[in-house]
C-alpha cells in the first residue's frame, strides 16, 4: 500500500486496502480498551463512511439499519445495548476504528513493526510498547471521532458543544457548530465502563496508556473564531472549540511511544491497590518514581520484529529509505536496489469555478527493499 503526500509516495509497507466484501472478517481494527472479552474486534464489512463536513447534519438512518449495524460489531452485552440506544454510534465506532488503523499505519511506515494485525492479534495480549500504542491510539481515535459525530449531527443524543453564548440552532446557522468533545469524554467513559481489577497490573498498564491517547485529543482542542459583518468587519465575532487534525494527535502519541517508560508495579498500602512505577534510578528513590500522566508504560520488552511471528510478519520486502530506514528496518540483512516510474500529479490549475486541473507527470526513482 503507498500513500501519496504532496507528490512524496511513502510505501507503508501494506496490502492495500479491500473492498468491505473483501475485507478479512476479523481484522482488529482497535483493540479491546479495557481487555472486555469482545470489544472492537471490528467485522468490516460494512463501508467506512468518512467523516461529513462540519456543521452538515447526516440524513437520519433507515428504520433498523442502526439496529443491524449493532449486531455486526463484536461489543459485550452491556456495549450493544448503548449503541442499539444511541443512533449514529455504529457508524461511528467503524469510522473511528478507520482512523486508528491509518493513523498507526502511518505513523509506523518506517518501524520494524508497521501496524500489522491482521492474524497475528497475539500482540494484544502482551505488555510491548506497540501495544501501548495501540491503546493509546485506539482511545484517541474513539474520542475524536465522537466529538466529530456530535458537531457533524451524526449522534441523535448531541450536538455542538456548548461553549457559553453559542446556541445549536445559531452555530449550524453560522456553520460553527464545534466539537463536542465534553460529551465525547463522559459518553466514552461510560461506554467502557468499569476497570478490570485494581490488582491487575495489565489492566491499570492499560488503563493509564488510553488516558493517555485521550489527553493527547484534549490537548489539541482549539478556540476558533469567525468574524460577521459588513464588508468584512467583526461586528459580531462567534467562537468555538475545535479539535486539531488526528495527524498531529497521532504525532504527539508517537513522540509517547518513542520515550515510553517501562514500568513494574507496588502495593500501595493506604489505598490498597497496585501502583506503577518506573524503575529506579542509581542514586535515586529505591522504588523509582510513578510514570507521568503523559507517558505511555509497557511491561515487556518488544522482540525484533526482524523475522516473521506471531506479532508481525517480518521486515523482508519492505520498501525502506536508504538514508533514514534501511540500516535499521532490514536488521542487518541488506537490500536490494530497484529502477521504477513513479506517477504523480503537476502543473495543477484552479479552473473556474470550482474544481483543479492537474497533469500527469512521471519521474524514474530508486527503490530500496529489505532482502529476505
Amino acid at each position: 500500500m503507498t500513500l501519496d503526500i504532496d507528490h512524496e509516495v511513502w510505501d507503508l509497507g501494506l496490502p492495500p486496502f479491500l473492498p468491505p466484501s473483501l475485507t478479512p472478517p476479523c481484522l482488529p481494527l482497535l483493540p479491546s480498551l479495557f481487555l472486555f472479552p469482545s470489544f472492537y474486534f471490528l467485522t468490516g464489512r460494512d463501508v467506512l463512511t468518512p467523516f461529513p463536513g462540519l456543521g452538515t447534519a447526516a440524513a437520519p438512518a433507515q428504520a433498523g439499519a442502526h439496529l443491524k449495524q449493532c449486531d455486526l460489531l463484536k461489543l459485550s452485552r452491556r456495549q450493544k445495548q448503548l449503541c442499539r440506544r444511541e443512533p449514529g454510534l455504529a457508524e461511528t465506532l467503524r469510522d473511528a476504528a478507520h482512523l486508528g488503523l491509518l493513523e498507526c499505519q502511518f505513523q509506523f511506515r518506517q518501524e520494524r513493526w508497521n501496524c500489522s494485525l491482521e492474524g497475528r492479534t497475539g500482540l494484544l495480549q502482551r505488555g510491548f510498547k506497540e501495544t501501548a500504542f495501540l491503546y493509546a491510539v485506539s482511545a484517541a481515535a474513539l474520542t475524536h471521532a465522537l466529538a466529530r459525530a456530535c458537531s457533524a449531527g451524526r449522534m441523535e443524543r448531541c450536538t455542538c458543544d456548548d461553549s457559553p453564548g453559542l446556541e445549536s440552532r445559531q452555530a449550524w446557522q453560522w456553520g460553527v457548530c464545534g466539537d463536542n468533545l465534553k460529551y465525547s469524554t463522559k459518553f466514552l467513559s461510560n461506554f467502557l465502563g468499569p476497570k478490570r481489577g485494581s490488582k491487575d497490573l495489565r489492566a491499570r498498564a492499560d488503563a493509564h496508556n488510553t488516558h493517555v491517547g485521550i489527553k493527547a485529543v484534549k490537548s489539541g482542542l482549539r478556540t476558533t473564531c469567525k468574524c460577521h459583518g459588513v464588508s468584512g468587519s467583526c461586528a459580531v465575532r462567534t467562537c468555538w472549540k475545535q479539535l486539531s487534525p488526528f495527524r498531529e494527535t497521532g504525532q504527539v502519541l508517537k513522540l509517547r511511544y518513542d520515550t515510553a517508560v517501562k514500568v513494574s508495579s507496588a502495593t500501595n498500602e493506604a489505598l490498597g491497590r497496585l501502583e506503577l512505577w518506573a524503575p529506579a534510578k542509581p542514586g535515586g528513590s529505591a522504588k523509582g518514581l510513578a510514570p507521568r500522566p503523559s507517558d505511555l508504560v509497557y511491561m515487556e520488552d518488544s522482540p525484533s520484529f526482524c523475522r516473521p511471528s506471531k506479532y508481525s510478519p517480518g521486515t523482508a520486502g519492505r520498501v525502506c529509505s536508504r538514508d533514514a530506514s534501511c540500516s535499521s528496518l532490514c536488521c542487518g540483512r541488506g537490500y536490494d536496489t530497484q529502477s521504477r516510474m513513479v506517477a504523480f500529479s503537476c502543473h495543477c490549475q484552479v479552473q473556474w469555478c470550482c474544481y483543479v486541473e492537474c497533469q500527469q507527470c512521471a519521474q524514474r526513482e530508486l527503490v530500496y527493499t529489505c532482502k529476505r
